[in-house]
């Protein structure tokens, strides 16, 4: 077996593998088919682009993601960490420039000797078979897999692919939202602390910036409401209709479930009160960061698949963005993901061929945490396999008590019903004992339970 690791894909997964392996001493061959060619959502030329939302989820423990991210923190997680230095504010959760993080992931794999980036298509100038025939090899190519990759990992699975359909939130300019409407707040932390006085209670909520917020009255959302339903759509076929992925619905699709529907889910007014009434609004927008400069934001759950024109005319009917300036539209695109239990085991390495491992969402982890920790556990193993000559020694199997193994095992468990799945604590093992009737204390009994484990 030669003395290197091939890793396909520079996306989150790709990206922390090839940095875990490089750290370990030995050598990586990166390909990437970019700056060559482009997949439909993917534009920047930079390693590690995020192509959805700039959001890694909470940062509390409380959270599974949360958790998540504290465990890959202790084994030195290269995207983890650059995440926080590149963070922009939004409330308890990670929310990174998104630029200024894939640059910097570029600059830091780019300073690793032991990484060799090769720009080219696996699949048409180089196949999987010829890559993984003498060396170990993790593909980690991400849910828009090429067409020609896409085809030589069917016949290399002997399986059908599955698709679910992921929709991204378009971004506007902050200088175009009508402060006059809007105002800043973080739902989580609009109830005055015990320990805080009332003008200090105040004074957070003045400089508290981690969210625009949009309210509406009922005629206003109402309003909305039939513009959003009755907007036209990019016209999916029936097989695409089916395999949306619950998680990512377009904000059209959900809405269509019934009037009421938004406002218990994305558009929920909890937590606020209008500065303009003192009261609750009926439905409220969110607008969270999605730079350093704090000159652009996303709209909060706004996944869609409307035309780019009716994106324009239908959100700018959302109180303060009457005038809001589209810096990208929502866009959807298909995910590719394997059959798993069938293929992988907990390491990530398929089953039929132990040269070969996958990771990222291509293994139904749906995420981008979640993708850069089957990066990490993929990578740890394909480092001990080719270090140790005991096949059996040389699997890390992470216990199913963090999330990180509860994630490994639920993409490697039987299930005749495999779907993709986020971070959660329904994941993991019930906690011994008596169960604790309080929600975040259950949590943060999980979270304790992992770290203890890693500890």
């Amino acid at each position: 077996m030669e003395k290197y690791i091939n890793v396909i894909g520079g996306g989150l997964a790709g990206a922390e593998a090839s940095y875990q392996i490089a750290k370990n001493g030995i050598p990586v061959k990166l390909y990437e088919m970019k700056p060559l060619k482009y997949s439909p959502a993917h534009h920047n030329p930079n390693l590690a682009e995020i192509v959805c939302s700039n959001s890694f989820k909470s940062n509390l423990l409380t959270n599974a993601c949360g958790l998540l991210k504290q465990e890959l923190r202790q084994l030195d997680s290269l995207l983890i960490r650059i995440a926080d230095e590149t963070q922009v504010p939004a409330g308890q959760a990670l929310a990174v420039d998104r630029d200024l993080f894939s640059e910097r992931v570029t600059q830091e794999l780019q300073k690793q000797q032991l990484i060799e980036n090769i720009s080219c298509e696996v699949g048409k100038d180089i196949s999987i078979k010829e890559l993984s025939k003498n060396a170990i090899t993790i593909i980690c190519t991400g849910p828009l897999t090429s067409e020609p990759l896409a085809k030589e990992i069917k016949e290399l699975t002997g399986q059908d692919k599955l698709y679910f359909y992921d929709a991204a939130a378009p971004i506007i300019s902050k200088e175009s939202i009508d402060f006059n409407i809007a105002f800043y707040g973080d739902r989580y932390i609009q109830e005055k602390k015990k320990d805080e006085t009332e003008e200090q209670w105040k004074q957070r909520m003045v400089t508290d910036n981690s969210y625009i917020n949009l309210p509406f009255t009922k005629e206003e959302y109402e309003e909305f409401y039939k513009a959003l339903i009755e907007a036209e759509v990019v016209t999916l076929h029936e097989f695409e209709k089916r395999e949306i992925f619950e998680g990512c619905m377009p904000i059209e699709i959900m809405a269509k479930r019934g009037i009421d529907t938004l406002r218990f889910g994305p558009l929920k007014p909890v937590g606020f009160d209008d500065p303009r009434t003192a009261k609750r609004p009926y439905a409220l927008v969110q607008l969270r960061q999605d730079d350093k400069q704090a000159s652009l934001y996303n709209l909060v759950g706004f996944q869609t698949n409307l035309k780019f024109g009716e994106q324009k005319r239908v959100f700018s009917k959302i109180p303060g963005l009457e005038h809001a300036e589209f810096v990208k539209y929502g866009v959807m695109h298909r995910n590719t993901y394997l059959n798993s239990p069938m293929l992988l085991d907990e390491t990530y390495q398929l089953k039929s061929n132990s040269h070969i491992y996958f990771a990222g969402q291509i293994t139904g982890v749906e995420g981008y945490v979640e993708s850069i920790s089957s990066g990490m556990v993929s990578a740890l193993n394909a480092i001990n396999q080719l270090k140790d000559k005991d096949k059996n020694k040389s699997k890390i199997i992470f216990s199913g008590n963090t999330v990180i193994g509860a994630l490994a095992k639920y993409i490697s468990t039987k299930n005749s019903k495999f779907q993709p799945m986020n971070a959660n604590f329904g994941i993991l093992p019930e906690l011994q004992g008596d169960r604790i009737k309080d929600k975040k204390e259950r949590y943060l009994a999980f979270a304790k339970r992992s770290l203890k484990e890693f500890t």
